[in-house]
Order: structure tokens, then C-alpha cells, then sequence
């Protein structure tokens, strides 16, 4: 078994990945806005990943400054707020593009919602092209749609991009029976199948996001992103996380 675990790792090396950051990552202790240290520690995980011999694209939530789904609380339509939460969500790719150009790594941002003044528009050819010639892409604007979460984006973005694996960073060290904030029994699951995150209605990604992940064969490491290199430790299997298989 150990040995399967090892050949897996090295069969990631120089592999497409796609890493899904949640906007509430990029305000580190704070409860909005973008904190520069954890933004900069981010792109220096990201950097490490992308020089073990990676291609990187990631997608980047808008949590940090508003989330559609909470704008009917203040008498804000669905559409509309999914729409506010797009626009968030394109502050962080800004944000985090310049973080990794400020430590020397070539990287774009490509936006679902069109907004050629200030990025590219994303385009599943460019970003692949972008990709092989060793740039890091930055994916913001979700799905382009509201009603999608930017999990859903994630997933439908590495099956458009051949990628082969998801890495989802988020505050938690995995997929737990229950919200282990919450539960203190709740269970750490090593490895489960996208059938069984939505049997069980695992609340760590969308179900449509999963079933999208089980069509295309997507397996997805779900890891905390706490601590210098999270990302390139989970990979390596040198930090807890679950793995969620076809």
C-alpha cells in the first residue's frame, strides 16, 4: 500500500493541477479585505508547487469580501449577488497575480466575467497555451453564472484544462463526518469516492461539484491551507488531507 501511495506521488510530479483557494484564505486572521502576508505566503506555496515541476492554474473564491448566496440577507437578489460575488472574486486573481509577479513567477489572469481592461478574458485554449509555456493562471469570475459556487468553477475549469488533479485548500486538514469546529467526534476520512462525499451529503464541496468531479474523473485532495508550503505538503502526502476518487 505504501508503495502504491508513493508511486501516486510521483506520477503527480510534473503533472496540470488546479488548486482551489477559498477568498476567506486571502484575509488571513481578519474577517475581510486581503491581508498582504498571507496573500504573499500563498503565492510562495503556489511558486513551490508550480518549481517542483507542476503546471498551476487556480481558482479563487470572493468570500473575503461578499458571497452571493449571502446577499439575500440584506435584500439582495440571488443573480445579483452571485454577480457582486464574481466581481470579489476577481479582486483576489488581481491580487494574487501580482503577489506571484512580485516573487518572479510569470502568471495571468484570465476572467469568466469580461473585463478586458484590466485582464484576460478566460478562453480554455489560452489558458492551456499559458499553462505549457510555464505560467501560473489565475481563474476569477466563478463559472461566469450565477447559481454556480466557485467549487463548481473549479472543477469544470481542471476538466476543461486536462488537468489531473483538484487541490482544494481550506481551513480544515480534510473530509470529516461532521464539521470538526463543531463536532468534536467527527472522523477524518483518509481517502472516499466522490459517490460517497454526496451519499453521505459531505458539505466540504457543492454536490454538483462533486458529481461534476465523478463525470470527469477528477480526483480532488482536500488539504488545510495553513502554514508555509500547505499545498506542496499535501501533495506529497507530507500533511493530512483526504483524497476524494472517481
Amino acid at each position: 500500500m505504501q508503495n502504491q501511495k508513493e508511486e501516486t506521488r510521483a506520477s503527480q510530479k510534473n503533472s496540470r493541477i488546479l488548486v482551489k483557494l477559498s477568498g476567506e484564505a486571502l484575509a488571513g486572521e481578519g474577517a475581510f479585505g486581503l491581508d498582504p502576508p498571507t496573500v504573499a505566503r500563498i503565492a510562495r506555496d503556489l511558486g513551490a508547487v508550480h518549481g517542483g515541476g507542476h503546471q498551476v492554474a487556480v481558482v479563487v473564491g470572493g468570500g473575503n469580501f461578499f458571497r452571493g448566496v449571502k446577499g439575500l440577507e440584506q435584500g439582495i437578489d440571488r443573480a445579483r449577488g452571485d454577480s457582486i460575488g464574481m466581481l470579489a472574486t476577481l479582486m483576489n486573481a488581481l491580487a494574487l497575480e501580482g503577489a506571484l509577479e512580485s516573487l518572479g513567477f510569470s502568471a495571468r489572469t484570465q476572467s469568466a466575467v469580461p473585463a478586458p481592461s484590466i485582464c484576460e478574458s478566460y478562453s480554455r485554449q489560452q489558458a492551456g497555451d499559458h499553462l505549457s509555456r510555464g505560467r501560473i493562471v489565475v481563474l476569477g469570475g466563478g463559472t461566469g453564472n450565477p447559481y454556480f459556487t466557485t467549487d463548481t468553477a473549479a472543477v469544470l475549469r481542471a476538466a476543461e484544462l486536462s488537468c489531473e488533479l483538484v487541490v482544494k485548500a481550506t481551513q480544515v486538514d480534510g473530509v470529516y463526518s461532521a464539521d470538526p469546529r463543531i463536532d468534536p467526534q467527527a472522523t477524518r476520512f483518509d481517502e472516499l469516492s466522490h459517490a460517497e462525499a454526496i451519499a453521505r451529503d459531505l458539505k466540504i464541496m457543492d454536490t454538483a461539484a462533486f458529481a461534476l468531479a465523478r463525470e470527469a474523473r477528477l480526483s480532488i485532495i482536500v488539504a488545510a491551507l495553513s502554514g508555509e508550503h500547505a499545498i506542496a505538503d499535501a501533495l506529497c502526502g507530507r500533511r493530512p488531507s483526504t483524497r476524494v476518487t472517481p
